[in-house]
């Protein structure tokens, strides 16, 4: 990082916060630097360059201008360069404060409480570069047309990220997850075009693809010697139809595979359109023993409400109140609440985004039932499963499921 290319900017009301981050830049080998007392003098300095080598340090709480109302006013002026919270406020505050600024899609490099030392600077300082900047980051856009191509050509590939069993370490499934095989872009995920699948009507063909082929690939497991359950996400588009169960259950019939091996997570990113349809698709599929799990459970429309209506054998704790909930008070508390409840209505508790020791520690210390996440495995072709199942046994026979055990602030289970 070349840090004399890197124009920064102060904003802070306070003449001695100025003068204080002034110094400790300057001494960091920060040479670019402007100060500014209030929003609309930032606001010109912003106005005045386009480059994305910019970097604000700001403070949320300040008069006439808020920095809350500040950074939208940036968003309005396009800027494309990245943010520093330097703020009094509490952890939570400056947690929602970074959530909106990057909902802005603005680039935060992390918050520092006041009063501001060297060394946090210094650390956090280090971190710019490391992030690639919204100019950078853009993805490529598609149409409906360049979807519904991509479905009558077979560039549809399915991806399978594991599920094991946190006490054992056994491995209890697979979660089927599609891929755009996209033949100039490469592989494309699904954030970028599930929502336009569901906008213009494929997401019933969409949802058939993986259906078929996670099918086929559970029966060549079972020919291996291999009992995998795999799980299937499932829209609310899809239980729109009352057509859904029968085609769901004739497939699984005509390849030969229990409809007990197929876990269908229902992911409710946007309100049931129609209720009593969706009720009676899942009332069937449930009748017929297929799985249903809810998925990214506290997210959304994945709520209280659904556990209610709905016979779930299984939870899906969203991994927003997973990974790091062993330090962070206000997500482990969620995280529990969510464990809780499952626990209590007897579903089969997993836990989504498990991406480090202290994850896996904190599962295991909160008898979580199923884990999955980077620190198991990252999503794989089916090809890859036997090497990565392998791996995965001798790391358990290398101490897994003995290691430390050391979760802080540990929390009873419940509501």
């Amino acid at each position: 990082m070349d840090k004399s290319k890197i124009r920064i900017l102060i904003l802070d009301d306070e003449p001695f916060m100025l003068k204080l981050l002034h110094h400790m830049l300057d001494r960091l080998g920060f040479t670019e630097l402007t100060i500014c007392d209030n929003g609309m003098a930032a606001l010109d300095w912003v106005a005045a360059s386009d480059s994305e080598h910019d970097l604000i340090l700001l403070d949320l709480n300040m008069p006439e201008m808020d920095g809350i109302e500040f950074v939208r006013k940036l968003t309005q002026h396009g800027y494309r360069g990245s943010l520093v919270l330097v703020s009094g406020e509490n952890e939570r505050v400056l947690q929602m404060a970074e959530k909106l600024i990057r909902a802005h899609g603005i680039n935060v490099l992390g918050h520092i409480a006041k009063p501001v030392s060297l060394p946090e600077l210094s650390v956090l300082m280090e971190t710019y570069g490391q992030t690639p900047t919204l100019a950078q980051r853009e993805d490529p856009s598609y149409d409906a047309a360049d979807l519904a191509k991509a479905i009558t050509d077979d560039e549809l590939v399915i991806h399978y990220q594991p599920k094991v069993a946190v006490t054992t370490g056994e491995v209890v499934g697979m979660e089927a997850l599609v891929r755009w095989q996209h033949p100039v872009d490469g592989l494309v995920f699904p954030d970028q075009f599930i929502n336009l699948a569901e906008e213009h009507g494929m997401i019933d063909a969409l949802a058939q693809v993986v259906l078929n082929a996670a099918l086929h690939q559970i029966k060549q497991w079972q020919l291996m010697g291999l009992k995998l359950c795999v799980a299937i996400n499932v829209s609310m588009d899809n239980l729109a139809s009352l057509n859904f169960v029968d085609q769901v259950a004739q497939a699984v019939s005509s390849i030969g595979v229990a409809p007990h091996d197929i876990v269908l997570e229902v992911t409710e990113s946007r309100l049931m359109h129609n209720q009593r349809v969706a009720l009676e698709v899942l009332t069937r599929l449930r009748l017929k023993r297929f799985r249903l799990s809810i998925d990214d459970f506290g997210t959304g429309h994945s709520s209280l409400t659904q556990l209610r209506d709905i016979s779930f054998d299984e939870l899906k704790i969203d991994k927003s109140f997973v990974h790091g909930a062993w330090h962070d008070e206000t997500v482990r508390a969620i995280y529990d609440a969510s464990l809780g409840v499952g626990k209590r209505l007897g579903m089969v508790v997993v836990a989504e985004g498990v991406e480090d020791q202290d994850d896996w520690d904190l599962l295991r210390n909160t008898n979580c039932d199923v884990a999955q996440g980077y620190f198991i495995a990252r999503p794989m072709p089916a090809a890859a499963v036997n090497d990565w199942m392998t791996s995965w046994d001798e790391r358990v026979r290398n101490g897994l499921l003995t290691s430390r055990v050391t979760t802080p602030q540990q929390r009873p289970q419940g509501l």
